[in-house]
């Protein structure tokens, strides 16, 4: 499809990460051949479109941006971007723009609206309670026993807002700083204190348009920091799709269950939800229950589901905004994916940037290589910029032929003060029960909650 005047279709990414990355690339394969631009982008994305230095959560620069290249359609791929608007921003100047208004964006932007949301409509979840005052959430967590609850903030906080105390004076200093001392800011004004769960954790991804549920995906990904999930929490260093627990029976559960309840339940709620459903959920005994949703693709789950996308992205995109999604077949390979992070030393505290990059090219010999946190210097050399540098991707027949030829490409790569987990992909399914499958701080399957 060309522009609304037949020119070539024209294509506006926002982010920087390798999300974006993944996206853009599967965007570049669409038969509709789009003109890309993404902004702000990184050295990766440079390949497949031009860059726009513009950052995410400039709204009123995205949305100048796209009017000036005359965008055809905008793909907001971060959160905070649509829980600020963006979508709504796009529509309201006259542009197409993929993913969910503000008030659906509330699924992942509020913790708290989205659990009434699950209790109201008895989607299977952990029960909680909801304090504003530090008093009442303190006597509440003290009528519990340790260990027995998960305390979220209820805004987006940069994957910071998630705590699993321990002990009685954990929960309560987490209360405090929180409620007390505003440690979040106002992402943490109001609380959650939940029940903690415990199983394997999954994250399952749907394109949604109203009541319409595209065929779902799944993935799992490792949040800690360090080989046997230990470590601080991350964004994510590494994932693999389909997970090998993964069936057609506990996938059709998650759909009847879950997914489709939640698209009905957000059209009558009156903020019906178009873009990428995403489903944190933990395998408990008593089944499948949510965790948590968010209102987009994950990272670095996304560089290993879009690879098994055999639907052209344009397609859906559009037909997710025209309200057809219906009629769109999404199809997903079922190759499996493996992706391992590369990450600068010191994240994700601090860390230094500017170091070059070498041996990409050999790398992507056997496997894709997505950029996150890279930069490209004035002589041409990519350099780092972030925290999560790169992802690379293999896929093969088994996810232990995928996970060698990701580690082969990593083994490629190099620059100062990288680091990586060597056990991605390694975990045993549900049946196994150690302490990776506990509902830990912060990995999936260990996944901060």
């Amino acid at each position: 499809m060309s522009g609304p005047d037949n020119r070539l279709m024209k294509i506006l990414v926002v982010g920087s990460g390798g999300r974006e990355h993944v996206i853009a690339w599967k965007l570049a394969q669409s038969r509709h051949r789009p003109q890309l631009f993404i902004a702000p982008g990184n050295a990766g994305t440079a390949s497949l479109g031009e860059n726009i230095p513009v950052k995410a959560m400039d709204l009123d620069g995205m949305v100048a941006a796209a009017k000036q290249r005359r965008a055809d359609l905008v793909f907001v791929a971060p959160d905070d971007p649509l829980g600020a608007g963006m979508v709504d921003r796009m529509m309201n100047a006259g542009v197409r723009a993929f993913g969910p208004t503000a008030a659906a964006a509330r699924i992942e932007s509020s913790k708290v609206w989205a659990k009434q949301l699950l209790l109201k409509y008895r989607m299977p979840t952990a029960h909680a309670e909801f304090f504003d005052d530090p008093a009442r959430a303190v006597l509440y967590e003290a009528s519990r026993p340790p260990g027995s609850v998960v305390i979220k903030a209820d805004g987006l906080a940069a994957g910071k807002g998630v705590f699993l105390p321990e002990t009685y004076g954990d929960a309560t200093e987490t209360i405090e700083a929180l409620l007390g001392r505003h440690s979040l800011g106002r992402a943490g004004d109001r609380i959650l204190i939940e029940d903690r769960m415990y199983g394997p954790e999954v994250s399952v991804f749907a394109f949604v348009c109203g009541e319409s549920v595209s065929a779902e995906v799944a993935a799992c990904d490792y949040k800690r920091a360090h080989d046997d999930d230990i470590g601080p929490n991350t964004g994510g260093m590494g994932a693999c799709s389909p997970p090998e627990f993964w069936t057609t029976e506990l996938a059709a559960r998650v759909r009847s269950e879950i997914l489709i309840p939640a698209a009905a339940a957000m059209v009558n709620e009156g903020c019906s939800f178009k873009g990428v459903l995403f489903a944190g959920l933990m395998l408990t005994a008593d089944g499948p229950k949510v965790v948590e949703f968010n209102a987009r693709l994950g990272d670095p789950e996304a560089q290993v589901i879009l690879p098994r996308l055999e639907t052209d992205l344009v397609d859906i995109c559009e037909a997710v905004i025209d309200g057809t999604l219906s009629r769109i077949p999404v199809r997903w390979g079922g190759r499996p994916h493996v992706g391992v992070v590369m990450a600068s030393g010191g994240y994700p505290g601090k860390y230094q940037t500017g170091y070059p990059v070498t041996g990409i090219n050999e790398a992507a010999k056997g496997a894709l290589i997505f950029h996150a946190g890279t930069a490209t210097s004035a002589g041409g050399q990519v350099t780092t910029n972030g925290g999560r540098v790169l992802t690379a991707v293999a896929s093969a027949d088994t996810i232990g032929g995928a996970r060698r030829s990701a580690y082969n490409a990593v083994a490629s790569i190099s620059f100062t003060d990288a680091y990586y987990r060597h056990d991605i992909a390694t975990r045993a399914g549900p049946a196994e029960e150690s302490p990776r499958h506990r509902q830990t701080a912060g990995t999936k399957g260990g996944r901060r909650q």
